[in-house]
Parts: structure tokens; C-alpha cells; sequence
């Protein structure tokens, strides 16, 4: 999916160079983009869902975004991968050296969304477009398996793969034309909690090793603080809190030093002192 420039009439002003992630990276590293947003307004009818955004997340950014249902989330994300435009406001995607490029955006969303009919190599090839002969197709198709370690699954029906499973080879689809912007839409949500936390370390292990800039939606805070290097937290449209998560990863569950972290997302989201309120540990919000 092209980027918002490449979609719409070009808007005044320019992107700066939004800096260096910092991470090394694998021979096969995407070729990640920064984004820049300026006061950025979505409104539907009289309803003023995103107010004066203002947000720069530099190129291999793991971002995470979350908030209370109805915050913006969603329409944040749609703006992002090009599905709608702001209503006022700029847009940008820039390389590494600060020219304006198309974001080659992906997205991986809850539900899988395979095709039953098609063979695991070729839901994956489906994400390179018609452009791509076949030959070469199958090749970085399980290249992109190999990503998300599903390449012995390439020739089994969608049917014969556990839930899991299922979502790695939607991973695997995004992933197969290396994107600069991949967009996760709540995409482990569905998951029991074993395999989300083994998701979750995939997902962290393919951004590393491909270096694209990341945007993830979550309800799950503990998700987010063990995923991303920074969180917003959107309240009525505008960011509320910007927090960095200055950990290394890979990540552990149990680490009690993201525990502080989760528990100022709460009290963000929630309002107060919410987590010495309640009897064990509250990590996502209601959808």
C-alpha cells in the first residue's frame, strides 16, 4: 500500500530528517521511514475525533499507541497507511536522509484474513501485488516464512494451521515486499495468552533483525511496554502522555522495571492511582 503522499495532492512544507534508530540490522533490512505528522485534525460530521496531533517518530521507531475505546486509535491508524485523509493538517514519510518517499506500508490486523482456498506460500505471495513473476514470488515468499518461521507450513492449507500459525503467515504476507512502515491493528489480540507472548517475541525478533518502523494499536498495556521503544497514550484525540521505553531487547515478562512503566500507562489511561485500587496487576483496557 502506497504511502499518503503518493495517494494525495502534495501539502505546503517539508519533512527534516528525523534521525537514526540505532539498531543493527540484517542484510534483508527494509528500508524504514520516518513519519511526521502536523496538527492534524479528523473530524466526521460534528464528531472532532483527532485534535492538532503533532507526532515524529524517526525511521525503525517502534511506536505503540493506546487508549481508552473511541480516543482516535483507529482513525490515527487508517490516516497512517493511507486509508483516509486528515481532515487539516500535514503528513509526511521521509528516508533515512530526509527526502519525502512513499511509505510502502503494510498492515497486520486481528483476524488473519487468509485465503482458504490458497496454499500457505501463496497467501504470502499475495502481498507482493501482480507486478512479480512467479518464480521470484515463491522465492521471497519463503524467504518470509523463513522470517516468521513457518517455512516447513508453506505447502499446507490455511485449514491445517492452529491460530497462531495462522497469524504468523499473515505476518509473513506484510513482511514479503519489506516494507518501511508496518502497521500492527490489535493483531494478537485474539490469541491465548501463551501464544500471544510467543507473537509477541516474534514480532520483536523480525523488527530487530528488519529494521522497518513499527505503529502498533493494542489494548494490552504490558503488550505495548514490552514491544515498543515508545507509547502514547491518545486521550479525546490528542496525545496525553509520549513515554520512551529506554529497555533493551529483547524483553522478559516479569521484568519488574516495565512494571513501572505499565503502571504510568495505566494511571495515564485510567486516571490516578488506579493500579493500588485494584487486587493483581491490570494490563489491558476494555475494548
Amino acid at each position: 500500500m502506497s504511502g499518503y503522499v503518493s495517494r494525495y495532492a502534495p501539502r505546503p512544507g517539508t519533512i527534516e530528517p528525523l534521525g537514526e534508530h540505532g539498531r543493527t540490522v540484517s542484510a534483508a533490512a527494509t528500508e524504514a521511514v520516518s513519519i511526521e505528522l502536523r496538527r492534524i485534525e479528523q473530524s466526521f460530521g460534528q464528531n472532532r475525533v483527532l485534535r492538532g496531533i503533532d507526532l515524529d517518530v524517526p525511521a525503525g521507531q517502534f511506536l505503540a499507541i493506546v487508549g481508552k475505546s473511541g480516543c482516535g486509535k483507529s482513525t490515527l491508524l487508517r490516516l497512517l497507511v493511507g486509508l483516509d485523509r486528515p481532515t487539516s493538517g500535514s503528513l509526511r514519510f521521509a528516508d533515512r536522509s530526509g527526502d519525502t518517499v512513499e511509505a510502502n506500508a503494510r498492515t497486520v490486523f486481528q483476524e488473519p484474513r487468509l485465503l482458504p482456498w490458497a496454499r500457505v506460500v501463496d497467501n504470502v505471495v499475495v502481498g507482493l501485488g501482480q507486478d512479480v513473476d512467479e518464480n521470484t514470488a515463491r522465492v521471497k515468499a519463503l524467504m518470509a516464512l523463513d522470517d516468521v518461521q513457518l517455512s516447513d507450513k508453506a505447502d499446507q492449507w490455511p485449514a491445517r494451521l492452529s491460530g497462531g500459525q495462522r497469524q504468523r503467515v499473515a505476518l509473513a504476507r506484510a513482511l514479503v515486499s519489506r516494507p518501511g512502515l508496518l502497521v500492527f491493528d490489535e493483531p494478537l489480540g485474539a490469541l491465548d495468552a501463551l501464544t500471544r507472548i510467543t507473537m509477541q517475541q516474534l514480532v520483536s525478533r523480525v523488527w530487530r533483525e528488519l529494521g522497518f518502523t513499527a505503529v502498533l494499536v493494542t489494548h494490552d498495556v504490558s503488550e505495548a511496554v514490552h514491544l515498543a521503544d515508545r507509547v502514547i497514550v491518545l486521550d479525546g484525540g490528542k496525545v496525553a502522555l509520549d513515554l520512551a521505553i529506554p529497555a533493551h531487547h529483547p524483553r522478559q515478562h516479569g521484568d519488574p522495571d516495565l512494571a513501572v512503566f505499565e503502571r504510568r500507562l495505566l494511571d495515564a489511561i485510567l486516571g490516578g492511582n488506579c493500579c493500588e485500587l485494584t487486587v493483581g496487576p491490570i494490563t489491558s483496557i476494555g475494548s
